[in-house]
This record gives C-alpha cells, structure tokens and sequence, in this order.
C-alpha cells in the first residue's frame, strides 16, 4: 500500500482566518477539525473549511510543502487558494478528494 501525505490550508467561515497543516489522512484530518477534537488555534477560531489541499508520496515532501506555506505571506497563501479555488468552495467532500 503507497501512503499519502498532505498539506492543506483550512479557513473559517468568513475566510479571514487561515491554518496551513499536514497529515497523512485528510479525511480523519479534516473531521477532527470540524468535530473540534483538535485543540488549540483551529478550535478556538472556528477554522474547519478545507479550501486548499496537496497530495505528496513521501511525508519529507508534505513536511517541506507545510513549512513553505507557513514562512509565505498571507497574500502568497490567499493567492494559492484564489488560483486553485477561486470561490473558496469547501472541499471536504468525498467526490473531491478522490479525483
């Protein structure tokens, strides 16, 4: 079995706040979040909305990827989002991930 590893970008329900994580299960990953079984800045801010996301095969890559977004600027993250999904549509949806 190929593990997978992801970076992903979460935001609240009026996108102001951003959350750049990594994980090696989005699905649970992002339940978790929604559930507020993760305590800290995502509980406390509400961040739950998955609007970005990367898939990588190794967890150096993800790691990499995670630690990248974090040292961007707030543009640089916006603007990621705005390239790849331009209406900041959650994308915590089963359809979506499997594509």
């Amino acid at each position: 079995m190929v593990r997978k590893y992801y970076t992903y970008i979460l935001t609240n329900k009026g996108n102001k706040v951003l959350y750049v994580g990594m994980t090696n299960n989005l699905i649970r990953r992002i339940w978790e979040h929604k559930s507020k079984l993760i305590k800290g800045f995502t509980q406390i801010y509400n961040v739950d909305k998955l609007v970005y996301f990367e898939i990588f095969n190794s967890k150096e890559e993800a790691v990499k990827r995670e630690k990248q977004l974090k040292a961007g600027s707030r543009k640089k993250k916006i603007d990621l989002i705005n390239k790849n999904n331009p209406e900041w549509k959650e994308l915590f949806n089963l359809e979506v991930l499997y594509k």
